[in-house]
């Protein structure tokens, strides 16, 4: 049985490890955001902040993609190899709602690398964070019905 213990520790330890550098690119990406949402007026040709939204749209899609492409992997691995059924279903409900989210966020992103319009940012700062909060709640969700309940 100690052996078992160690064998999970060891194959799902690196799962937390990925979470934890996962869990900190979103924290990057938060500190960004709220720069952003700190300035009240955009205006056109303002440099700085062009440069701010470039960085958040860097950052956002650096951390959407970690998350479709190997975060909620190993999730589901880890979950289907303790065969946690009734997690797995609900982890598909929550994707569902995550991906709804992916959408508002390659939007944000493919709009302001293409233009240095920042008349509408306000509005779309917004819309975008109110996706971002609907993906960290579902997120941390999925990561606590496949991840944390089977740390043990």
């Amino acid at each position: 049985m100690l052996e078992n213990c160690k064998s999970a520790r060891e194959r799902w330890g690196g799962v937390s490890e990925i979470i934890d550098r996962w869990l900190q690119s979103r924290q990057t990406l938060l500190v960004s955001f709220y720069h952003l949402l700190e300035k009240k007026e955009f205006s056109e040709r303002d440099l700085d902040t062009e440069g701010k939204v470039r960085q958040l749209c860097q950052l956002l899609v650096d951390y959407v993609s970690a998350g479709h492409f190997e975060v909620y992997e190993q999730l589901m691995r880890e979950g289907q190899a303790f065969d946690d059924k009734q997690g797995l279903q609900k982890a598909h409900e929550l994707y569902r709602d995550i991906d709804a989210t992916t959408d508002i966020a390659v939007d944000f992103n493919d709009k302001y690398l293409e233009t240095d319009d920042l008349s509408s940012l306000d509005p779309d700062l917004s819309q975008l964070g109110e996706a971002l909060e609907t993906r960290f709640s579902s997120e941390d969700r999925m990561i606590a019905l496949l991840h944390t309940a089977h740390k043990n």
